[in-house]
């Protein structure tokens, strides 16, 4: 369960310059609720993404991840909480390691690592038996640094890698958005599938309000840094982008919300 109660949050405050990017936002989120969440640009998506992960803290308000009040726990200690996966491919790995290497590191999110630190066999036939999944023949190239990979198989890693220790919440940064349209699809399957096999609470925003239409058990609408609708179950499966669009067109400005 994830409970965010009455945040606000504003930048360069007291300036002509200031900007509220989120005020007065309330939201709970049940375990295993898939959430997708559209907006124009400058409703406070992102924002309210950074501010549940601890790289903002917010002016006010609280922020809950099962009964764990988090609004003030540095980003750091929050990592064993979270998995996250950003629109750019390249933040979320590291480059200048192999895959195996970086799933290791994945692997002990959280966990003390101490000054003795490496792969097991055992954890290496588990790394290539997850891979295998992902049907994009990466098992067979552990010993491969991740910067010969391409960036929907680097993605696609790093959905792997955010899963791999069971996160209480997975964030979803428009992580398909910097992929080609085949690629973006592929890897939309796969977030599906592990988000449905582990029943991940997750929250994605999205500037795509087919994918936000498509995916999930549950869409929000963020509008001046507030839910503008909040949707579920059959109403959410029978919407129409028309729909979304005829009803809330004046707050629907980004035309790449209609592709």
């Amino acid at each position: 369960m994830v409970k965010i109660e009455n945040i606000r949050k504003t930048f360069k405050k007291g300036t002509i310059d200031e900007k509220v990017a989120i005020d007065g936002l309330s939201l709970d989120i049940p375990d295993g609720d898939f959430i997708t969440v559209i907006g124009s640009n400058g409703a406070g998506k992102t924002t309210l993404l950074n501010l549940i992960s601890g790289t903002y803290t917010p002016d006010e308000g609280e922020i809950y991840i099962d009964s764990l009040q988090v609004t003030r726990l540095p980003e750091y200690r929050r990592a064993k909480y979270l998995g996250r996966i950003f629109q750019d491919p390249l933040m979320g790995t590291a480059a200048s390691m192999t895959i195996e290497e970086n799933l290791a590191m994945a692997d002990l999110r959280g966990m003390h690592r101490g000054f003795k630190w490496g792969v097991s066999k055992g954890r290496r036939d588990y790394y290539r038996e997850i891979l295998r999944k992902l049907d994009l023949g990466l098992e067979n190239r552990l010993k491969d640094a991740v910067s010969l990979l391409s960036g929907g198989q680097r993605q696609s890693l790093t959905l792997l890698m955010a899963t791999l220790s069971l996160p209480h919440l997975l964030l979803l940064d428009e992580h398909s958005a910097a992929l080609d349209p085949k690629t973006a699809q592929r890897v939309m399957e796969l977030t599906e599938q592990i988000i449905n096999e582990n029943s991940l609470t997750t929250i994605m925003v999205t500037h795509n309000m087919q994918q936000a239409i498509k995916y999930g058990n549950r869409m929000i609408m963020l509008h001046k840094g507030n839910i503008q609708f909040d949707i579920s179950g059959e109403e959410k499966t029978s919407l129409t982008v028309e729909e979304v669009v005829k009803k809330f067109g004046a707050e629907l400005k980004d035309e790449t919300l209609l592709s």
